[in-house]
């Protein structure tokens, strides 16, 4: 499993590992003072992620490239801690993580989070002529690939919905190019990014379902007991950010149109 909301997997399986791993033996929070002091902020990512991060590729994926703009509003440099596994983010040093999901019950793991940037969930992958516009049009004739263990395979099942179980979401889009599945449950970013990297592709995205209510969520950015000095100040970047056009454009460089928080 990686890090950080990958492509390869789905964002709900992610939340309660990360979370889980940041309750004990976390490595001391910084404050905002020392982390100007040090002229520097560590962001916990994956390398081989794309698009959320890459350690050799050129664009290296948004969340560095969000790292960075937000290091630069905070008038610090960006250092990224390349993480493989999610269990090894207490023995890093990274003071945020990025693409978070929002869950209030992070207060109780240690990990703080700044108010939603993005809001996403899991939607459908469809090819350009189908005429599923939602999970309401699913049916016992549509076969839909899902990741293996995931909540929206387990959703699927006790719908009565054929099922294809996948290891990597890469894998489930090519078999929907390839008409082996008839849909993909998956998030409209890898979507998107499948596109931008096979134009001839032309998969449609289907948004998340907000009557699904499981399966849909907003995005934050994750810090480790910060002070409220660091907390404000990483908010503030986000606003800023937005209203200037620049976390749109980062993320448009992956393919990827951002929707608002819900």
């Amino acid at each position: 499993m990686t890090l950080m909301m990958p492509h390869r997997q789905l964002r709900a399986l992610l939340v309660g590992a990360v979370l889980a791993v940041l309750a004990v033996g976390a490595a001391d929070a910084r404050t905002l003072e020392q982390i100007r002091a040090s002229g520097s902020i560590g962001l916990c990512v994956h390398p081989n992620s794309l698009p959320y991060a890459s350690k050799t590729a050129d664009p290296p994926g948004f969340q560095i490239e969000m790292g960075r703009a937000l290091a630069k509003q905070l008038g610090v440099s960006m250092t990224p801690d390349w993480i493989l596994i999610a269990y090894q983010v207490p023995r890093a040093e990274c003071d945020i993580l990025l693409d978070m999901i929002h869950e209030p019950e992070a207060m109780d793991f240690g990990i703080k989070l700044t108010k939603p940037y993005y809001h996403s969930g899991v939607g459908l992958a469809v090819p350009a002529d189908s005429k599923i516009a939602s999970f309401h049009d699913l049916d016992a004739h549509t076969k839909v690939a899902v990741q293996t263990g995931s909540l929206v395979a387990m959703t699927l099942s006790k719908r009565h919905i054929p099922i294809s179980v996948f290891g990597f979401e890469d894998d489930m889009l090519a078999a929907l190019a390839t008409h082996e599945v008839d849909a993909a449950a998956v998030t409209p970013i890898s979507i998107e990014y499948y596109n931008l990297r096979h134009p001839d592709a032309k998969l449609k995205v289907v948004q998340p379902d907000e009557s699904e209510h499981d399966l849909v969520w907003n995005i934050a950015v994750g810090m480790r007991r910060p002070d409220a000095a660091l907390r404000g100040a990483i908010e503030a970047a986000l606003d800023r950010l937005r209203a200037d056009g620049t976390m749109a454009a980062i993320y448009a460089r992956y393919g990827v149109t951002l929707t608002p928080p819900k």
